[in-house]
């Protein structure tokens, strides 16, 4: 509608080509774009002429040799079109199954992530990995990954090698393909990069794989997946546990009633995040290693998203874990534009809970109110008491001083309580409905000061 829009190559619209960020740091990087996606200026996308295949342009785009090229005709970090559009083809006749497999692997390995669209399962739940154990499990996907990432490495040499050939290059390049450029994420080489040691980068994938277990736990808990049917379950504005139980009829780990997860310090619910965790981790790998398996959590956690506290129980790291990090790692793995959405009272922590935005609808914020926040107000009032006789009762001044900081946490919890449950009153009167059609953003600034981290993600 706007009179000065000009309107670039519709005909090309959703047609299958070979995308590349026209910005780049380091080398050329094209990749398979199928059918159903747009272009744009930093986003370029070249289409094949009539029936020519694209996959011997991007096998070769990936090389070595365009590496070279691109150097001596455009030595800057911008690969706009007309340095790309300059690269002589030589054409071979040998790479047509190397490409695919290379974009098979590379799509699987992308597709194994929840934010990819095409998501459908966790690696680690796959029968095929499948162990006694959670531990066990991790070591023969890793296994997996490592010969995924081998082969990838191999595919890509051997590419090389085919057009170093057909330009005749062999005495200037060699095929050798580091590891670090192996862009499957599922190798820590690239993910992490950097100087870090092999124990270092192993660590961290293994902190992380555990955390997307916990945040997949969490989207069954929500109905967002289920351990059931592969794919999106509850995922469009309106839907609701009937729309759920109309797909799975009998589900083996139930979604949660009301899609509101407590996230809090100590144990006031029973359908808590970390009691609904134990059941997931109770429900895949069974009951007779349940504390071996919770323990894998809590240690695979402690390796890097939060740090072990001595004589901490394995329940109570993941419970640490969900009330104080679980959160934020959300937050970077959606960019700021999170689908759980976390209510929290403030700085006090005395009430939290992840609220999922496909299941919120008018009525879930009283729902919030009468079921936990009520509730919580009278749990609270109860310990005080109860720590105020173990006060009079003891003759410690070492227990004595501790109760006292107990105590006044509690108290400044249950003014801070008090004060977000005007907050949420009001907007409970207020039915806020949501229009997902205008983005996490807009909707996520309709509920004031309810939700944590407003400026980051509403602006």
């Amino acid at each position: 509608e706007f009179s000065g829009s000009v309107i670039r190559n519709p005909k090309y619209y959703f047609r299958e080509g070979i995308t590349w960020s026209t910005i780049s740091s380091s080398s050329l990087s094209m990749r398979y774009s199928p059918k159903g996606f747009l272009f744009e200026t930093k986003g370029s996308v070249c289409f094949p002429k009539g029936d020519n295949d694209l996959k011997v342009p991007l096998g070769l785009m990936n090389t070595k040799v365009v590496e070279q090229i691109l150097l001596a005709i455009s030595p800057t970090l911008d690969f706009h079109e007309g340095p790309i559009g300059k690269v002589p083809v030589v054409s071979v006749s040998n790479v047509d199954k190397l490409v695919s497999n290379l974009v098979h692997l590379a799509k699987t390995d992308w597709d194994s992530y929840e934010t990819s669209w095409d998501f459908t399962n966790l690696p680690l739940l796959a029968n095929e990995y499948r162990h006694a154990t959670l531990a066990d499990t991790y070591i023969h996907l890793r296994q997996h990954w490592q010969e995924i990432t081998l082969e990838m490495q191999r595919l890509e040499e051997e590419n090389n090698r085919i057009f170093i050939d057909a330009y005749g290059l062999q005495d200037e390049l060699t095929p050798d393909v580091p590891l670090k450029e192996i862009t499957l994420t599922c190798n820590p080489h690239y993910r992490y990069g950097g100087e870090r040691t092999n124990e270092a980068l192993e660590t961290l994938l293994q902190c992380d794989t555990i955390k997307e277990l916990v945040s997949y736990a969490i989207g069954c808990m929500m109905g967002r997946y289920s351990l059931d049917k592969s794919g999106l379950i509850l995922a469009s504005q309106g839907e609701t546990l009937d729309d759920y139980y109309r797909q799975i009829p009998v589900a083996s780990f139930a979604p949660d009633e009301d899609g509101i997860l407590p996230l809090n310090d100590q144990e006031w619910f029973a359908d808590d995040a970390i009691n609904r965790v134990r059941e997931f981790v109770r429900e895949v790998w069974g009951e007779d290693r349940l504390r071996d398996n919770l323990d894998f959590i809590a240690e695979s956690l402690c390796l890097h998203a939060i740090k072990a506290k001595k004589g901490e129980d394995s329940l109570d790291c993941i419970r640490r874990y969900l009330s104080t990090q679980f959160f934020k790692d959300h937050m970077r793995m959606y960019k700021n534009r999170p689908i759980y959405w976390l209510f929290s009272s403030g700085k006090h922590k005395a009430f939290e809970c992840l609220v999922y935005l496909h299941r919120y609808n008018e009525g879930t914020l009283a729902r919030m109110r009468t079921e936990y926040l009520i509730p919580l107000s009278a749990k609270l009032h109860s310990y005080a008491e109860k720590l105020e006789q173990d006060k009079e009762a003891s003759t410690s001044a070492a227990e004595i001083k501790s109760l006292e900081k107990q105590i006044t946490d509690l108290h400044n919890q249950q003014a801070e309580l008090a004060e977000y449950d005007e907050q949420l009153r009001h907007y409970a009167d207020q039915r806020i409905q949501l229009d997902l059609d205008d983005g996490v953003k807009v909707n996520y600034g309709k509920f004031g000061s309810l939700l944590a981290e407003v400026k980051k993600i509403a602006g």
